[in-house]
């Protein structure tokens, strides 16, 4: 036990525990809608937006997550305006702005003294330095994320399932594309400190990964990618602390692990049952509604009231 408990017997590790288990928590609540939406690479492109505003931020004695959100705000307007106004695909209008700002923040970085050891604690993080009022800001940035997706659970769900049905059924998907979007930024944002620009999209992604292989329902999908990346960050802590090696890399490796774990065991395990026999009459052929109990899928049903609406 002295393995596990060493570590957080420090005030440091305790904190940094503290503050990877609140952005593991947060990760896994929004990066459920990133997986189920298809944006690990808008989550991509954003988690490297936030380079030139905290870059900017350093150089001027600000506080650096003051420069990842105006980064942030500012990508994320791009994003959209680029969208809305250009007949380039969303995807290409994403990278073009993605290799913009990330050359912009490299520019402005290399005008620092300090050029690689700015450069490394943006992209990777330092979560063993954060501290009280890094943890509150975190707080209250899961508090936001969580509320904003519980209050927008039903246009989400209509904008996965179907955004045509989403607007007839009055439930504004370009308004909850936008709010999902801003909920990307608020992650990035508040897991700078933990796990830096460039190892956000891990944990963002990674953990929902993992939990979607034994989940099919939304919330059930959210709670099991929060406990696995709670997990990742232990892990990570532990394997940091033991092998002196890089914190936020670790924790984000310790994710991806956990997701090709998750896949592997469920490869094996549907693998095993779909071999054993069994005496009941042959099942129908799996629908869309329906699917094959082999291969599990995210319940992407609306609610109750919505499943009424006829299609249009």
């Amino acid at each position: 036990m002295t393995f596990l408990l060493d570590p957080f017997s420090t005030a440091f590790m305790l904190r940094a525990l503290v503050g990877g288990v609140l952005v593991a928590v947060l990760c896994g609540v929004v990066g459920t809608w990133v997986v189920v939406r298809g944006m690990a690479f808008l989550g991509e492109a954003m988690a490297h937006g936030v380079l030139p505003g905290v870059a900017l931020a350093a150089l001027l004695g600000l506080p650096v997550v003051l420069g990842a959100a105006v980064s942030a705000a500012v990508m994320t307007a791009g994003v959209g305006l680029v969208t809305r106004r250009s007949r380039v695909a969303p995807d290409t209008a994403v990278g073009l702005l993605y290799v913009a700002m990330l050359s912009v923040g490299v520019v402005v970085v290399s005008r620092s003294r300090s050029f690689a050891t700015d450069l490394t604690a943006v992209l990777f993080g330092d979560v063993l330095a954060v501290d009280q009022g890094d943890l509150v800001f975190i707080a209250v940035a899961v508090v936001v994320g969580v509320v904003v997706t519980a209050a927008f659970h039903r246009p989400f769900v209509a904008l996965a399932f179907d955004p045509r049905v989403a607007s007839t059924s009055g439930l504004r998907p370009a308004l909850a594309h936008v709010v999902l979007v801003g909920l990307v930024t608020l992650v990035v944002v508040a897991s700078y400190q933990a796990v830096g620009s460039l190892l956000v999209v891990g944990l963002l992604i990674a953990p929902a990964v993992a939990a979607a292989q034994w989940t099919r329902r939304i919330p059930t999908t959210m709670a099991a990618a929060a406990l696995v990346g709670a997990l990742a960050v232990l892990v990570g802590l532990l394997v940091s602390w033991h092998a002196s090696t890089a914190a936020g890399a670790s924790i984000a490796a310790c994710a991806v692990a956990l997701a090709g774990l998750s896949a592997a065991t469920r490869a094996v395990v549907g693998d095993r049952a779909s071999s054993v026999p069994t005496s009941r009459a042959t099942p129908a052929a799996p629908s869309a509604a329906h699917p094959a109990p082999d291969r599990p899928t995210l319940d992407l049903a609306l609610p109750a009231r919505q499943e009424a609406t006829p299609h249009p």
